[in-house]
């Protein structure tokens, strides 16, 4: 083997290490399954970015961030979340100049929030209208599993709700299925490039016809360590009042997510959909939520035809009158579903009636009744693997959901120490197949602050997650829904010597 050929291999294993978004292996020609032979170790270096959070003055933000402690990962490390740079008459941004704004106090600005160890959460917190996204990374210790929560409470005027959502990694593609540019929705696409050159991306957008023509969603500019905010109703010339946006990266990468503000329901974060696939799951949808839209999307060249049914804690139940959807290749269907729950837990699953169709999709969620209400998003999203993570629990109100669609699950769920205080209590559940739990959380004894969740399966079969956050505030039921898809705190990586004989034969 020549030297050309080692050096290749080294350096795609030390990219899935460092990276913990890859997972390799290459093909035994003996027959001999390699991927056995794989280690997972902790992800040394991880990015995570959270949009700009609101445009109102009233805006409350919270941003809580927590790595689970993780074996393996030595004592070095660090973590931070700072504002993303304006770009300068120069073209360079604060970060490229290497120096820091001034607090106004004759100081440098600091990071958002900076945790100081693994297993406890830290809080930031940032007020009214002028709050920007922001950019971090974490290293070492505190990358495996990082996760980071923003949460905004606005009491009135547009927006007025709890709006919540998981800071995302950067990527090169995004679907959000469940968007609008209905004339009580104003929907905008938010764009944060976390690198030192500009990116270019492209928004599409599918409305029940098909592809809606626009050249203005084409080659939008992102610059370096900076943020887009694209209002959707700029780019197409009729109300459409559902709508799948894809998001694709033509240089550089991006983290996206779409911000949905109504008029009279309040608004949330719509987070994407997972990558299309013939079969979802979209967890967590409140007990008492009096409404529910499915909205999905099929991207391929082929119709879709799915079986609808809600994993309820008893078993799965079929939706009378929404048995099935159809999906027209290239176009955005919706049903609504109603007060599908009717007071019990619930998550929806969708199947494939006959061949597989790739499909994305997400559920438009109401709670409350009149000019109390108030709406969040459930995008389909990925089974927990290893370990999923929540931040940002209180006391009280928060809800875990538990969802195993085909074989039972045993899971343990963790509760951490909380930001000022308290110690660490685990459960463990064992949830049927084909059901969906709300489970008692296990609160931390002493607990100060927030703490965070994590989720563990344990055996059984494939295990979904998501954590609803709720508040009161003046009557309307304020809330807001996270899927918990694994946090991708370890990477598989070959065993090289395995791999080296592979290339010698």
């Amino acid at each position: 083997m020549n030297r050309t050929t080692v050096s290749l291999i080294a350096g795609v294993a030390a990219l899935a290490a460092v990276t913990g978004f890859a997972s390799m292996s290459e093909p035994d020609t003996s027959g001999t399954d390699t991927a056995k032979a794989a280690a997972q170790l902790p992800v040394e270096r991880t990015s995570l970015l959270c949009p700009a959070p609101s445009t109102s003055d009233l805006a409350e933000t919270a941003y809580t961030s927590f790595t689970p402690v993780a074996e393996g990962t030595g004592d070095d490390g660090a973590a931070e979340l700072t504002a993303a740079g304006e770009e300068s008459a120069d073209g360079k941004t604060d970060a490229d100049k290497g120096d820091k704004k001034d607090d106004g106090k004759g100081g440098e600005e600091k990071a958002v929030l900076s945790p100081k160890e693994p297993g406890k959460p830290v809080t930031g917190e940032a007020s009214g209208a002028e709050s920007p996204a922001l950019v971090g990374t974490a290293e070492g210790r505190f990358a495996p599993g990082w996760t980071v929560q923003e949460t905004t409470e606005i009491a009135a005027g547009s927006g007025r709700g709890l709006l919540g959502t998981n800071c995302t990694a950067p990527d090169t593609e995004f679907w959000f299925p469940g968007a609008s540019t209905a004339k009580e929705r104003t929907d905008y696409a938010h764009l944060t490039n976390p690198d030192d050159s500009a990116a270019v991306a492209d928004i599409e957008l599918y409305g029940k016809d098909g592809a809606l023509k626009s050249t203005v969603g084409e080659g939008i500019q992102i610059p370096p360590h900076s943020s887009e905010a694209v209002l959707l109703s700029t780019l197409v010339d009729e109300p459409q009042t559902n709508l799948t946006v894809h998001v694709t990266v033509r240089s550089g990468r991006v983290a996206a997510a779409v911000q949905a503000i109504d008029d009279k329901l309040g608004g949330d974060w719509l987070g994407p959909s997972t990558d299309p696939a013939g079969s979802l799951v979209l967890p967590g949808i409140p007990k008492d939520a009096t409404s529910v839209r499915l909205v999905a999307f099929a991207p391929g060249d082929a119709d879709a035809d799915l079986k609808v049914r809600l994993a309820s804690p008893n078993g799965p139940i079929t939706p009378a009158g929404n048995e099935t959807l159809h999906i027209k290749a290239g176009m955005t269907a919706a049903i609504d579903l109603g007060d599908v729950t009717r007071g019990e837990a619930g998550s929806l699953m969708l199947t494939p009636t006959g061949r597989p169709t790739p499909v994305v999709a997400a559920l438009k969620v109401t709670r409350g009744k009149g000019d109390r209400q108030e709406t969040a998003f459930i995008p389909a999203t990925g089974p927990v693997d290893t370990r999923a993570t929540a931040a940002d629990n209180r006391s009280k109100g928060s809800t875990l959901s538990l969802v195993a669609p085909g074989r039972a699950a045993k899971v343990k769920v963790t509760a951490s120490a909380g930001s000022g205080g308290g110690t660490a209590a685990s459960k463990t559940y064992t949830v049927k197949g084909g059901t969906t739990q709300n489970v008692e959380l296990p609160v931390p004894s002493g607990l100060k602050g927030t703490y965070a969740l994590t989720v563990e399966p344990q055996s059984g079969g494939p295990v979904y997650a998501a954590r609803m956050l709720e508040e009161a505030s003046g009557g309307v039921p304020m809330f807001t829904v996270q899927t918990l898809p694994d946090d991708r705190g370890t990477v598989e990586v070959p065993d090289a010597a395995q791999d080296l004989s592979v290339l010698q034969k």
